[in-house]
């Protein structure tokens, strides 16, 4: 009976003990996260995409997706996305005809007899791109930042799509595709993980 006791006791102690430790860990787990919650949400909405010459590197290409969920029913903001640039050849400019970026969504397309409006998958140019200052606050948040890479602020038309893409293309290296969604992506994949 005594010994049943003190290894009921000892068991007891133990869990009191292990949990304990695990309590405190997550504690500090969640203070590094919340001290850091715009660089963890930033990085859930970006995506990089290289093109390659054989097995060398020649551009690669990071978006941050800088949506913020709204409740309006009718929203109708432009999509923006902070862009980074590094290309192997050169400065890492835009400014080129060689490279390019769209984005491929569903657009509005004109207004049917009754009055609704149509929509039709297309892929449009952005409607302004800026260059970024590299102490800009707009990257202070934002992952996979390089000394070589040049930052852009890239603002598209609208699009009704929830699942879009932006394609990036070169003339001589092909063209790569970075997938988004207005919502975590997980919401529109039907496979499982």
């Amino acid at each position: 009976m005594k010994e049943s006791f003190y290894q009921l006791l000892f068991i007891t102690l133990a869990i009191g003990a292990i949990s304990g430790c695990s309590s405190k860990e997550e504690e500090n787990f969640l203070k590094v996260y919340e001290k850091n919650i715009n660089y963890h949400v930033n990085l859930s909405k970006t995506e990089k995409v290289q093109l390659k010459d054989g097995n060398t590197t020649k551009a690669l290409l990071t978006a941050t997706y800088l949506f913020e969920q709204t409740t309006q029913k009718d929203d109708t903001r432009d999509e923006r996305f902070i862009v980074g640039l590094y290309k192997d050849d050169d400065n890492g400019s835009f400014n080129s005809s060689e490279y390019n970026l769209t984005l491929r969504g569903k657009f509005k397309n004109g207004v049917n007899s009754k009055g609704i409006v149509k929509y039709k998958r297309k892929s449009k140019f952005p409607k302004s791109v800026k260059l970024l200052d590299e102490n800009s606050p707009m990257l202070k948040d934002i992952s996979f930042k390089s000394e070589w890479t040049k930052y852009y602020l890239y603002t598209f038309p609208h699009t009704k799509s929830k699942v879009f893409k932006l394609i990036f293309k070169s003339r001589n290296y092909g063209k790569g595709k970075l997938n988004f969604a207005k919502a975590s992506k997980y919401v529109f994949t039907k496979q499982a993980f």
